[in-house]
């Protein structure tokens, strides 16, 4: 990362933007990047006469929220929001609050809108827990939205099994065995319907709320 500060020329690129493709604020934001950026708040300027414009996470944009509304619907199109309960699901730690915060944040804003029977966030290592899915919901259908950047180890194993969908073994399968978990939908537990979908990052949008961040930035 460190490397960025000698890839623009600075007679031809007057301003930098920097743009946290992270889900929340955390270790990473608010100590690693700027350090190794060099950055001494949202505006830095360097000694070269660049202005380097330090980014919220893009996970903060209002995008966010139709973002995951939208995958949401791709994953259950058929299922009625009215007996719906939609999960959004982020790591948890004790570590960090802010882990929890984001998760928590668009839970509250989808839950406002009243579309669906119960919008719940929940998290793998701290209460709530996803593990607890079938005690947290009533509804007859459960939509279950990754908040995380990328599909990985998370996505295709650790949540899963805590879903009670798979075995544990994803771990040791090729890529294309690891996104069947994806293309089984809806999972038939207990007498409902349970929609699992990929990660939020993954959405083509996502590229979008990047520059937004960026525009933000520009504007402010």
């Amino acid at each position: 990362m460190r490397d960025a500060l000698f890839v623009f020329d600075p007679e031809s690129i007057h301003e930098v933007y920097v743009v946290p493709n992270f889900i929340s604020e955390g270790y990473f934001t608010q100590t690693v990047v700027p350090r190794e950026l060099e950055l001494n708040g949202r505006i830095t300027k360097r000694s070269n006469g660049q202005i380097w414009k330090y980014c919220e996470p893009v996970g903060n944009h209002p995008l966010m929220t139709e973002l995951l509304l939208k995958r949401a619907q791709q994953v259950a199109p058929d299922a009625a929001p009215a007996e719906t309960s939609l999960l959004i699901v982020a790591h948890g730690t004790d570590l960090n609050e802010n882990s929890a915060v984001a998760a928590k944040r668009e839970a509250e804003k989808i839950r406002a809108l009243g579309k669906y029977a119960a919008v719940l966030n929940v998290y793998m290592e701290e209460p709530p827990l996803v593990s607890d899915w079938r005690k947290l919901t009533e509804t007859p259908n459960v939509v279950v939205v990754p908040f995380f950047i990328s599909d990985g180890l998370h996505s295709y194993e650790d949540i899963p099994v805590l879903l009670g969908i798979a075995n544990g073994r994803a771990r040791a399968g090729s890529q294309a065995v690891r996104r069947e978990i994806f293309r089984s939908n809806p999972y038939q537990i207990d007498g409902r319907s349970l929609f699992y979908a990929p990660s939020i990052g993954t959405d083509p949008g996502f590229a979008d709320t990047i520059i937004e961040q960026a525009n933000a930035a520009a504007k402010s």
